[in-house]
């Protein structure tokens, strides 16, 4: 068996902790860190969805996992100083936009007290460590403007959500500066931001491809409120490709110390929701679109219009680039609920192959991440 060594194999051996692991990206990361051949641990306080892709893969059985809550600041710091981590991606959040409007006070307590909860930990603990902490392209203050924002653009946003995001990266640069900058401190952090992120094994609320997806499978029609929505979509593994990128040039290269990434699909993948449900339907051999899907006006909470990214410094600095084509991001999100839904799979093996597919195609496109 020859050996992977995608992000040059600096993940190998490593003890790698990935808070919201239970979640969908959490879910998705763990899984590659595991084909990586990473030791990989986890926090989160809870399965946040059912079903759920960190049940239906048996993720606890292929990692040591910890039941705690990122604003218990105590909890977190044990668990850090128990691992002993040489790798942190902070993905814990709460990451539903209508749910913010119900419990604003648990929006912004998780996203933004878990952060700062998170970077002390590692403060105190002070020993070799590169961090990634994951917030979200609704952490810019979206004035819907038609280019795509760069990490120097104001942050904050309309909604609890936005918000939340915005002070989580400002919790991130107040740290950096008042903290991991100073000389002999040995945690190297940096932020990344992404969205509209797609993928098997996402079954949030209030999402349009799992409203599908649970619709679909029980034979009904989905229900969506904007049709015309225009949205940058993206393969979950594009972004994560990304984070990992981020985590191995950190760790070999102290100069990206403090600094914050865009990871985006490229800019013709933008699509409307009618668009991909219609792509998707027909991997779901579905003969007309109406009856895969109905509009309905009920939009229960407001929706910001098109907020896409900027990824010209990660192209910059390490050469970063999404690798799918749109039609291949239909198919992988498609055929992976079609696989679980229908032919009811071995889930781990089918999402590794879809890992591995991946980054055969990233090595095809020359991506440098593959090298």
């Amino acid at each position: 068996m020859v050996e992977k060594m995608v992000f040059g194999d600096v993940y190998r051996g490593k003890k790698v902790l990935v808070t919201g692991n239970t979640g969908f990206k959490g879910s998705w990361l763990c899984t590659w860190l595991l084909t990586l051949g990473a030791d990989v641990y986890g926090i989160s306080n809870e399965i946040p969805t059912k079903p759920s892709m960190f049940v239906e893969l048996n993720l606890e059985a292929k990692m040591k996992h910890f039941y705690a809550d990122v604003r218990d600041l105590e909890a977190i710091k044990k668990i850090i100083n128990e691992i002993e981590p040489h790798f942190v991606f902070h993905l814990a959040a709460q990451p539903i936009v209508s749910l913010s409007y119900r419990e604003p006070i648990d929006t912004i307590s998780t996203n933004v007290m878990g952060t700062a909860n998170v970077l002390e930990a590692l403060r105190v603990y002070n020993k070799p460590c590169t961090a990634v902490i994951i917030t979200s392209d609704k952490c810019y203050d979206n004035v819907e403007w038609i280019y795509g924002y760069k990490e120097t653009d104001a942050v904050g946003g309309k909604d609890i959500y936005s918000g939340s995001k915005g002070a989580a990266e400002l919790i991130f640069k107040s740290y950096y500066h008042s903290f991991f900058k100073n000389e002999g401190v040995q945690v190297q952090i940096a932020s990344a931001r992404a969205g509209n992120v797609i993928g098997g094994g996402d079954w949030a609320l209030d999402r349009i491809i799992p409203d599908c997806m649970r619709s679909w499978s029980e034979g009904k029609v989905v229900e969506i409120r904007s049709p015309k929505a225009t949205r940058p979509w993206q393969h979950v593994l594009e972004p994560l490709s990304g984070y990992l990128q981020l985590g191995e040039r950190l760790y070999n290269d102290h100069s990206l110390n403090g600094e914050s990434y865009n990871f985006g699909p490229k800019p013709e993948y933008n699509h409307t929701v009618q668009e991909i449900l219609e792509d998707m339907s027909t991997r779901w051999h579905f003969k007309d679109s109406k009856e895969a899907y109905q509009v309905t006006g009920d939009i229960k909470f407001y929706e910001a219009g098109l907020l896409k990214l900027n990824c010209d410094k990660a192209l910059f600095s390490f050469q970063w680039k999404a690798t799918l084509d749109y039609q291949t991001l239909i198919e992988f999100t498609s055929d992976w609920y079609y696989e679980f839904y229908k032919n009811k799979g071995d889930m781990f093996a089918y999402t590794k192959s879809q890992i591995e597919s991946y980054e055969n195609k990233a090595k095809l496109e020359k991506i440098v991440w593959t090298k």
